[in-house]
C-alpha cells in the first residue's frame, strides 16, 4: 500500500485554461495546505506547486488520485469522474471481481487476478499508481478456450463496466445446485469463471434453491454439442457446452452433463457421484438439470430483449392505453430510462443513418411531433407504424427493437429505400405487395440522413416544407438547409451561428416565416471531405436578422437599422463572422473609413405599420440534437433538457453480439462534458487545442453532419 496516510488529500482540475508546459483541466495534485477559498500544492508532471480555487478542483482521496494518476489522458480522467457509479465500483474492485475492459476497438469480459500498485517517478511525489491484473475471457469464441491466456494490466479508465455481484457472490449461490448434483463439497474458488450479469442490482438477488426459477420444460433444440448457458438465480449466466443428457441413477427427469467453458473448482472431469458420463479436463464439468439449460443467447440471431428488459411507462396512468401517444420525457426520467446498454434504437444492416436521425428528432424534442398526428392519407399505415413502433415505443420502453426499424423500413416500400445487402434486398422484394408499397418513387437508396428526412416528409408522409426561404423576390421551399459558403469568408474555427449568417448573407437569402424546426447540414461533400476541420454547434440560433422584413437593431448604436453590409461581414475590427447592418448615422461614419469605402450597403425593407422607436425581440432557435459521421458511421448527441449538462450520445451499433449471425447492441451515454464545454465564452474557442478535449467533445467538433434547432415558441406540447 501507499506509504502515505489515507487521510492525506489530493485534487484533480476541473477548469483551467490550457497553456503550454503547464497544468490543465484533469490534471492531479496534492494539497499541501488550504485556506477557505483556495488549495496550493504540487501538481504531478509539472513543476513547483500551483495555488488554485477550491471551485476550480474536485478534492479526491488516495485510492481516487492513485486509481485516475495511471489514466495517462486528463479528459479521460474527467470523462470517468462523470461516470461516478462506474468510478465508485472501480474504486471498490477486488480479487475475483468481473469487468469489461476496452481492448482497442472492442470490449472484453475478464476476472481480476490481483490489485496492482505502481511507483510512477520522483515527480509524483511517490504516489503509486493503481492498476488491475486482469485475466480476460473470450466471450466470442464458440468452443471452450483451452489456451492459457495471460492476465494484462488495466487502469480504471480501460474499464468501461462492472459486475455489480461480485463472481464470489455468484459462485456461492451455484454451490446449492452443485451439492444437489452430489458434487464433493465446493470450495468458493472464483478462479476461472465466466459470468454476464444482465440488470442485477447490489442487494436484491433472489434466494437461491437447488432449483432455481419456476418450472419449464426443456428446450426442444438442445441436443449433445448445444451450447448452453445455465443461469445461477441471481442473474449470473455460466456458459458451456453440452457433453450428455440422460436420466441419472436415482434421479427422476433429464439431466445434462455440461463442459464449461473454463474451470470451476468443485467441478469433475465428466464424472457424476460414482459414474462417468463423458471425459473432459479436471473442474470442467457440470450436472444440471437439462430444464435448467437455456441456449447460449450471445448466438442467437436477435437478443431476448422482450423477456430481460423491463417495461416502464411514466407517462401513463392505469386506465390509458397502451398505444396512446407518449410525449417527449421529462428530463428528470431520461436518463433512469434511457442510459445504457441495449438502449435507444437497435441497429440492423446499414441502418445508422435512420437509426441515428429518428433519435436524434424523437427523443426528447416535439418540433417534428406534428408530423405524427397529420391527417391519414394514403400512407397513413406508416404514420401508424412510426408513431406507435418506433416513437412511442422509444419514449415509454427507452428501447425499439431492430425488427420494429426493418418493419418500418420495408413498409416504405423497396423501391424508395432499396437495401445495399443484396439478400435483404430479395427479401423484401419477394414480400412485397400492394398493400405495403409506396407509391412515391425516388429510385434510389437514401443513405443520407437529409435524404431520409426529405424522402419520408415530402414523398411519404406528404408533410408541409419546414422551411419558406426567399431568395431574389421568391420564396423556395425545403425541409433541410446546406450551408454554402467560400472557406475563406469564416474563421477556421466557425460556429453554426457564424456559418448561417455567411451562407445567408452570400447567397442572398432570408427566411420567410419563423422555422418551427431547423435542420442545418454543415459544409461538407460526400462522407468523407470537410470543409473545416472543427465547427462549434451553437446551442442559441439567433436569427433575428434573417427573416424578411422583421426589425432590425443597427449593429452599433442599437436603433432601427436601415442598410445591410455584407462587406462588413469579414471586416477583422467590426466582429468578423457577424451581420452588420446599420440606421443612415452610422453607415455613414462607419463607410468613412478609407478602407471601406468600396463598400455596396444596400436598404432594409420594413412593413409600413413599423414604428421607429419599437423595441426588436431577438428570435432564438435551440439546439437540440447534433447527428455527426466518422467512417461512414453515424451517430448522435441529443440535448434532453434545460440543464446545461444535460446531453446524450446514442450509437446504435456501439456493440455486437454474436459475430455475422449475431445482433448489434445500442448503447445511451451520459456526456455532461458536451454541456460544459458548449456553454464556455466564445472568446475560449479561438484557443481550441484537440489535445486537451474530452473525446465526445472532440467527435462533437470534428464530425458533426447536421444540426438540430427548434423554435420552443412553435412546439405542439407548449
Amino acid at each position: 500500500m501507499d506509504s502515505r496516510s489515507e487521510e492525506e488529500k489530493y485534487f484533480i482540475v476541473m477548469k483551467a485554461k490550457p497553456k503550454p508546459g503547464s497544468f490543465s483541466k484533469g490534471s492531479i495534485g496534492r494539497i499541501e495546505s488550504e485556506s477557505q477559498d483556495e488549495v496550493q500544492g504540487p501538481v504531478f508532471d509539472t513543476k513547483g506547486t500551483q495555488k488554485l480555487k477550491k471551485e476550480n478542483v474536485r478534492l479526491l482521496s488516495a485510492l481516487e488520485a492513485q486509481l485516475l494518476l495511471r489514466v495517462s489522458a486528463p479528459g479521460k480522467r474527467l470523462q470517468l469522474l462523470q461516470r461516478a457509479e462506474l468510478f465508485r465500483a472501480i474504486c471498490g474492485l477486488a480479487e475475483g471481481d468481473v469487468v469489461v475492459v476496452q481492448q482497442k476497438k472492442e470490449q472484453r469480459t475478464g476476472v481480476v487476478k490481483a490489485v496492482v500498485e505502481l511507483v510512477k517517478h520522483e515527480a509524483s511525489g511517490e504516489l503509486r499508481m493503481r492498476v488491475f491484473e486482469v485475466k480476460l475471457m473470450d466471450p466470442e469464441k464458440k468452443q471452450p478456450c483451452k489456451k492459457e491466456v495471460s492476465p494484462i494490466l488495466c487502469s480504471a479508465g480501460d474499464i468501461v463496466d462492472v459486475v455489480i455481484d461480485s463472481p464470489r457472490n455468484a459462485l456461492l449461490c451455484l454451490k446449492n445446485q452443485l451439492e444437489a448434483s452430489n458434487v464433493k463439497d465446493y470450495s468458493g474458488s472464483d478462479s476461472g469463471l465466466k459470468l454476464q450479469v444482465r440488470g442485477v442490482q447490489a442487494g436484491r438477488s433472489p434466494p437461491i434453491t437447488s432449483d432455481p426459477g419456476p418450472a419449464l420444460t426443456p428446450h426442444p433444440s438442445l441436443e449433445v454439442g448445444s451450447m448452453v448457458e445455465i443461469p445461477a438465480g441471481n442473474g449470473a449466466m455460466v456458459y458451456g457446452v453440452v457433453r450428455w443428457i440422460g436420466t441419472p441413477e436415482g434421479k427422476n427427469q433429464p439431466w445434462a452433463g455440461v463442459e464449461l467453458d473454463y474451470e470451476m473448482k468443485g467441478c469433475s472431469d465428466g464424472r457424476f457421484g460414482a459414474q462417468r458420463y463423458f471425459t473432459c479436463n479436471g473442474n470442467k464439468a457440470m450436472f444440471v438439470i437439462l430444464k435448467n439449460c437455456f441456449p447460449d443467447s450471445r448466438f442467437l440471431p436477435l437478443p431476448p430483449y422482450k423477456e430481460t428488459l423491463p417495461r416502464y411507462e411514466p407517462h401513463l396512468g392505469g386506465g390509458k392505453e397502451a398505444d396512446e401517444d407518449i410525449p417527449p420525457l421529462r428530463e428528470s426520467e431520461v436518463l433512469s430510462l434511457l442510459e445504457g446498454r441495449m438502449r435507444g434504437i437497435q441497429g440492423h444492416f446499414n441502418s445508422c443513418y435512420l437509426d441515428a436521425s429518428l433519435f436524434s428528432v424523437f427523443t426528447s424534442s416535439m418540433a417534428l411531433d406534428s408530423v405524427l398526428h397529420c391527417p391519414a392519407g394514403t400512407e397513413g399505415h406508416i404514420q401508424n407504424i412510426l408513431r406507435k413502433d418506433i416513437v412511442n415505443q422509444l419514449r415509454r420502453q427507452g428501447f425499439v427493437p431492430a425488427e420494429n426499424v426493418m418493419n418500418f423500413r420495408k413498409l416504405l416500400g423497396c423501391s424508395s429505400f432499396l437495401c445495399e445487402e443484396k439478400e435483404f434486398c430479395k427479401s423484401l422484394h419477394s414480400a412485397q405487395d400492394e398493400t405495403l408499397g409506396c407509391a412515391h418513387c425516388c429510385h434510389h437508396f437514401p443513405s443520407d440522413p437529409e435524404e431520409f428526412i426529405s424522402t419520408l416528409l415530402h414523398q411519404v408522409l406528404s408533410v408541409d416544407p419546414l422551411l419558406k426561404i426567399r431568395s431574389n423576390g421568391k420564396t423556395q421551399d425545403s425541409y433541410t438547409f446546406q450551408i454554402i459558403l467560400e472557406k475563406e469568408q469564416v474563421a477556421s474555427t466557425p460556429t453554426v451561428q457564424q456559418l448561417l449568417e455567411t451562407s445567408f448573407l452570400a447567397c442572398d437569402l432570408k427566411f420567410q416565416e419563423i422555422p418551427s424546426c431547423l435542420i442545418i447540414q454543415m459544409p461538407r461533400f460526400g462522407k468523407k471531405y470537410k470543409m473545416f476541420p472543427q465547427i462549434i454547434p451553437s446551442t442559441e440560433l439567433d436569427i433575428t436578422d434573417l427573416i424578411h422584413n422583421n426589425p432590425r437593431e443597427c449593429f452599433l448604436c442599437g436603433k432601427l437599422a436601415e442598410l445591410e453590409c455584407y462587406d462588413c461581414l469579414r471586416d477583422p475590427k467590426l466582429m468578423p463572422g457577424r451581420i452588420k447592418q446599420f440606421c443612415n448615422l452610422c453607415e455613414k461614419q462607419v463607410h468613412a473609413h478609407r478602407l471601406r469605402q468600396d463598400h455596396r450597403p444596400r436598404g432594409i425593407c420594413y412593413p409600413a405599420c413599423l414604428r421607429e422607436g419599437d423595441p426588436v425581440p431577438r428570435l432564438k432557435l435551440e439546439l437540440f440534437a447534433v447527428l455527426c459521421i466518422e467512417t461512414s458511421h453515424y451517430v448522435s448527441f441529443v440535448k434532453y433538457g434545460s440543464g446545461r449538462d444535460s446531453w446524450l450520445f446514442f450509437d446504435s451499433m456501439a456493440d455486437r453480439c454474436g459475430g455475422e449471425n449475431g445482433y448489434n447492441i445500442p448503447e445511451i451515454r451520459a456526456c455532461p462534458q458536451v454541456g460544459d464545454f458548449l456553454s464556455q465564452p466564445e472568446e475560449d474557442w479561438a484557443k481550441l487545442d484537440l489535445c486537451y478535449l474530452d473525446e465526445f467533445v472532440k467527435r462533437l467538433l470534428c464530425d458533426s453532419y447536421m444540426c438540430f434547432y427548434q423554435c420552443p415558441a412553435l412546439s405542439l406540447y407548449r
